[in-house]
Protein backbone atom coordinates (compact mmCIF):
# COMPACT_ATOMS: atom_id res chain seq x y z
CA UNK A 1 0.00 0.00 0.00
CA UNK A 2 1.00 3.62 -0.31
CA UNK A 3 0.93 5.66 2.90
CA UNK A 4 0.07 9.35 2.61
CA UNK A 5 0.89 11.43 5.71
CA UNK A 6 2.02 14.92 6.59
CA UNK A 7 5.27 14.88 8.55
CA UNK A 8 6.52 18.12 10.06
CA UNK A 9 4.18 20.08 7.77
CA UNK A 10 5.44 18.32 4.61
CA UNK A 11 3.12 15.97 2.70
CA UNK A 12 4.78 12.60 2.16
CA UNK A 13 3.99 9.34 0.38
CA UNK A 14 5.75 6.13 1.38
CA UNK A 15 5.41 2.49 0.44
CA UNK A 16 4.07 0.60 3.41
CA UNK A 17 3.54 -3.03 4.31
CA UNK A 18 0.53 -3.96 6.47
CA UNK A 19 2.86 -4.96 9.34
CA UNK A 20 5.03 -1.80 9.29
CA UNK A 21 4.86 0.29 12.43
CA UNK A 22 5.02 4.04 12.32
CA UNK A 23 8.48 3.74 13.92
CA UNK A 24 9.61 1.43 11.08
CA UNK A 25 8.51 3.93 8.43
CA UNK A 26 9.90 7.01 10.17
CA UNK A 27 13.32 5.44 10.77
CA UNK A 28 13.46 4.02 7.25
CA UNK A 29 12.67 7.45 5.82
CA UNK A 30 15.46 9.15 7.78
CA UNK A 31 13.73 10.56 10.84
CA UNK A 32 16.55 9.56 13.17
CA UNK A 33 15.25 11.72 16.03
CA UNK A 34 12.63 9.03 16.57
CA UNK A 35 14.55 6.59 18.74
CA UNK A 36 14.14 2.83 19.04
CA UNK A 37 13.65 1.78 22.64
CA UNK A 38 11.69 -1.19 23.91
CA UNK A 39 9.66 -1.82 20.72
CA UNK A 40 6.59 -2.75 22.78
CA UNK A 41 5.17 0.61 23.87
CA UNK A 42 6.50 0.70 27.42
CA UNK A 43 9.33 3.26 27.38
CA UNK A 44 8.07 6.22 25.32
CA UNK A 45 11.46 6.73 23.68
CA UNK A 46 9.85 6.53 20.21
CA UNK A 47 7.14 9.10 20.99
CA UNK A 48 5.86 11.34 18.21
CA UNK A 49 2.81 13.55 17.90
CA UNK A 50 0.04 12.02 15.79
CA UNK A 51 -2.65 14.59 15.07
CA UNK A 52 -1.29 16.51 18.08
CA UNK A 53 -1.40 13.58 20.52
CA UNK A 54 1.62 11.75 21.87
CA UNK A 55 1.84 8.14 20.69
CA UNK A 56 4.48 5.46 20.98
CA UNK A 57 5.31 4.97 17.31
CA UNK A 58 6.54 1.41 17.89
CA UNK A 59 3.02 0.16 18.56
CA UNK A 60 1.08 2.19 15.98
CA UNK A 61 0.62 0.49 12.63
CA UNK A 62 1.69 2.86 9.88
CA UNK A 63 -1.43 2.02 7.88
CA UNK A 64 -3.54 3.52 10.68
CA UNK A 65 -1.79 6.86 10.07
CA UNK A 66 -3.18 7.27 6.54
CA UNK A 67 -3.91 10.98 5.89
CA UNK A 68 -2.83 11.99 9.39
CA UNK A 69 -0.35 14.58 10.65
CA UNK A 70 2.84 13.50 12.38
CA UNK A 71 5.30 15.72 14.20
CA UNK A 72 8.77 14.50 15.09
CA UNK A 73 11.53 16.26 17.00
CA UNK A 74 13.04 17.24 13.64
CA UNK A 75 10.00 19.40 12.92
CA UNK A 76 9.98 21.31 16.18
CA UNK A 77 12.61 23.92 15.41
CA UNK A 78 11.98 26.71 12.91
CA UNK A 79 13.10 26.37 9.29
CA UNK A 80 15.96 28.81 10.01
CA UNK A 81 17.23 26.53 12.79
CA UNK A 82 15.87 28.57 15.69
CA UNK A 83 15.12 26.20 18.50
CA UNK A 84 11.62 25.79 19.89
CA UNK A 85 11.40 27.16 23.46
CA UNK A 86 11.19 23.59 24.78
CA UNK A 87 14.39 22.59 22.98
CA UNK A 88 16.17 25.70 24.23
CA UNK A 89 14.96 25.19 27.80
CA UNK A 90 16.10 21.55 27.80
CA UNK A 91 19.57 22.76 26.79
CA UNK A 92 19.64 25.67 29.22
CA UNK A 93 18.28 23.68 32.20
CA UNK A 94 20.39 20.57 31.56
CA UNK A 95 17.26 18.54 30.90
CA UNK A 96 18.99 16.37 28.32
CA UNK A 97 21.79 14.27 29.74
CA UNK A 98 22.45 11.34 27.41
CA UNK A 99 19.77 12.71 25.08
CA UNK A 100 18.23 9.37 24.14
CA UNK A 101 14.84 10.04 25.73
CA UNK A 102 14.89 13.78 25.04
CA UNK A 103 12.80 13.74 21.84
CA UNK A 104 10.04 11.79 23.59
CA UNK A 105 10.15 14.07 26.62
CA UNK A 106 10.04 17.24 24.51
CA UNK A 107 7.19 16.05 22.30
CA UNK A 108 5.21 14.90 25.35
CA UNK A 109 5.79 18.34 26.87
CA UNK A 110 4.69 20.02 23.64
CA UNK A 111 1.38 18.20 23.74
CA UNK A 112 0.92 19.41 27.32
CA UNK A 113 1.81 23.04 26.60
CA UNK A 114 -0.38 23.12 23.49
CA UNK A 115 -3.34 22.19 25.70
CA UNK A 116 -2.27 23.89 28.94
CA UNK A 117 0.06 26.90 28.76
CA UNK A 118 0.15 27.21 32.57
CA UNK A 119 0.94 23.71 33.82
CA UNK A 120 1.71 22.89 37.41
CA UNK A 121 4.65 20.77 38.47
CA UNK A 122 2.19 17.85 38.82
CA UNK A 123 0.84 18.44 35.29
CA UNK A 124 4.37 18.27 33.89
CA UNK A 125 5.18 15.13 35.87
CA UNK A 126 2.06 13.46 34.51
CA UNK A 127 2.80 14.52 30.92
CA UNK A 128 6.36 13.17 31.08
CA UNK A 129 5.41 9.98 32.93
CA UNK A 130 5.11 7.98 29.71
CA UNK A 131 8.79 8.42 28.84
CA UNK A 132 11.38 6.47 30.79
CA UNK A 133 14.55 8.44 31.50
CA UNK A 134 17.41 6.66 33.22
CA UNK A 135 19.76 9.66 33.51
CA UNK A 136 18.02 12.79 34.73
CA UNK A 137 15.72 11.78 37.56
CA UNK A 138 13.19 14.08 35.85
CA UNK A 139 14.07 17.12 37.99
CA UNK A 140 15.79 19.03 35.19
CA UNK A 141 13.33 18.04 32.44
CA UNK A 142 10.45 19.22 34.64
CA UNK A 143 12.25 22.51 35.28
CA UNK A 144 12.87 22.84 31.53
CA UNK A 145 9.19 22.39 30.70
CA UNK A 146 8.13 24.95 33.31
CA UNK A 147 10.78 27.39 32.02
CA UNK A 148 9.62 26.90 28.43
CA UNK A 149 5.99 27.38 29.45
CA UNK A 150 6.83 30.70 31.12
CA UNK A 151 8.86 31.82 28.10
CA UNK A 152 6.08 30.87 25.69
CA UNK A 153 3.49 32.75 27.76
CA UNK A 154 5.77 35.77 27.90
CA UNK A 155 6.39 35.71 24.14
CA UNK A 156 2.68 35.35 23.45
CA UNK A 157 1.92 38.28 25.75
CA UNK A 158 4.53 40.48 24.10
CA UNK A 159 2.92 40.01 20.67
CA UNK A 160 -0.59 40.85 21.90
CA UNK A 161 -2.08 44.04 20.50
Amino acid sequence: MNLHVTINNDPKDFPCQPTDTLLDILRREGYSGVKVGCSNGDCGICAVLLNGRTVNSCVVLAAHCQNKTIETIEGLSAKDGTLHPLQKAFLDEGGAQCGFCTPGLILSAKELLDANPTPTDADVREALSGVICRCTGYVKPIAAVLTAAAEMRSAKGSTAV
